[in-house]
């Protein structure tokens, strides 16, 4: 393929790209969105290996996509939605991965800077620098957000003694080695400042997530979504791809915007977040104070007895949450929504920015769970309806629906935007146990006059729910 036709291939795959993206935007163009997306990258693919690999490396290269194909075709078909967040922090890794490999190849590829200048040499090098150093750190930390979003690493925070120090050592001496690698005259000599500055990046990786609590985890997943897009586009640098350069700061773009939004939801800021220490997984009572502990009685209810609620109810709203992804629930509740519509009741989605473990995960189940998707709101359009809305049923969720956000100022989570399901004239909470909620933080919401418990399991008590409204 020529050069031309390659450059004219690469522009239909970024305007593609920005499509699938702005298609993404929104639940009912999503779909189309991914198919720009694939599209798009399909022809990259192609215009790539035509242009730039050589016949005699074209059998290592439909290798390799015959077997990542193969891996990815088996991940889309076996990973449960509950799995989605590890899924994709696992791929981030990938992507960090693919930048620290790419980047000792330029440096140790004799041809990669062959007639270069010194300047442009020392650019080169400083692309691969950079590169490496943002690989690290997205392939260890997203190791780390894999772990603990699968619970094989424990959500509470570990806080080093000292740790903000511990960093400002590592960005020193990481930007000693900078130096020692840029003045290295051989390859041999600058491998040491190379290999130095991948264990400090693949440690304050570990350590970066490893101090951020559970609460913070969506924030998270977008901020390693952001930088495995810089991940690439560095990698785009070093390898002269104008396209992986795009796509990178597309995506890495996107994921910074998305984990502002994510920030604003949580009435957090970007750099708290970063420093980590809130949301562990018991709120145990602060010496000399801290927040007020809940009063009031816990009232329980049955399945038939939240469906008489239901049944009496004219305006119904429902509050997804992880405990609904968990338990695989959110197509009985399809069936539960569709019946109370038959019977005219008004029945609409309350969706909470950071509900579940990643940006738009109920969302996504809901999809899946073929939900309308002109009744499910987001939180700014529906939290002036609940004063209207006879019955709130919240299906395990907490940490969003707790009103200590609005009504104890020493609350850990003060201030955080949360749904107002407390404002109905009744709500169900629903959930295994009295257990606090992914931020550790007590919720006082289940001990108000007008709110109900069902315990047990979401899925089994949605269907008991079911039957009896049948």
């Amino acid at each position: 393929m020529s050069p031309s036709l390659v450059a004219v291939s690469y522009i239909a795959a970024i305007i593609l790209f920005i499509l699938s993206l702005g298609g993404l935007s929104n639940p009912e163009s999503s779909r189309r969105g991914n198919l720009y997306g694939m599209i798009g990258m399909a022809i990259a693919v192609v215009a790539t290996i035509a242009g730039r690999v050589a016949p005699a490396g074209l059998s290592w290269v439909v290798g390799a996509l015959v077997v990542g194909g193969a891996i990815g075709l088996y991940l889309a078909r076996t990973v449960k939605m509950t799995q989605m967040p590890e899924l994709v922090a696992f791929m981030h890794s990938l992507v960090g991965l693919v930048a620290m490999i790419v980047g000792y190849a330029s440096f140790i590829d004799p041809t990669a800077s062959a007639g270069m200048t010194s300047a442009e040499a020392a650019i080169h090098h400083i692309e691969i620098y950079v590169g490496v150093l943002i690989g690290a750190v997205t392939l260890s930390g997203s190791v780390i957000a894999f772990g603990k979003l699968s619970a094989r690493i424990s959500g509470k925070p570990v806080l080093l003694p000292g740790r903000h120090w511990l960093n400002l050592a590592g960005l020193l001496v990481v930007i000693y080695f900078g130096y020692a690698f840029l003045q290295a005259h051989s390859i041999d000599e600058g491998m040491m400042p190379l290999v130095v500055m991948s264990v400090i990046a693949l440690l304050f990786g570990v350590h970066m997530v490893m101090a951020i609590g559970g609460a913070d985890m969506p924030v998270v997943v977008s901020m390693l979504n952001s930088y495995s897009g810089w991940a690439a586009a560095a990698t785009g640098f070093m390898l002269s791809n104008d396209l992986l350069i795009v796509t990178g700061a597309l995506v890495g773009s996107s994921g910074a915007i998305l984990s502002y939004i994510m920030c604003r939801a949580m009435n957090r800021k970007f750099l708290a977040v970063i420093a980590g220490g809130f949301g562990g997984e018991s709120a145990a009572p602060k010496a000399g104070g801290g927040a007020a502990q809940p009063a009031g009685e816990v009232v329980s209810v049955s399945a038939k007895e939240t469906a008489d609620l239901l049944k009496e109810a004219k305006s119904v709203v429902i509050v997804p949450g992880y405990g609904m992804a968990v338990a695989q629930a959110q197509h009985t509740v399809y069936e539960i929504t569709k019946k109370l519509r038959e019977m005219g009741k008004t029945v609409r989605f309350a969706i909470h920015p950071v509900a579940g473990r990643m940006p738009g995960h109920m969302n996504v189940l809901l999809a899946e769970a073929k939900v309308p998707y002109d009744i499910v709101l987001e939180m700014d359009e529906i939290n002036e309806d609940f004063p209207d809305t006879d019955v709130v049923m919240v299906i395990g969720a907490n940490d969003i629906v707790n009103p200590s956000a609005q009504e104890d100022p020493t609350s850990p989570i003060a201030g955080m935007p949360v749904l107002e399901v407390w404002k109905a004239h009744n709500s169900i909470v629903m959930k295994r146990s009295m257990a606090s909620g992914y931020a550790g933080v007590d919720n006082p919401l289940f001990y108000k006059e007008n709110n109900r418990m069902l315990f047990g399991d979401a899925k089994k008590m949605l269907d008991e729910v079911l039957a009896a409204l049948n």
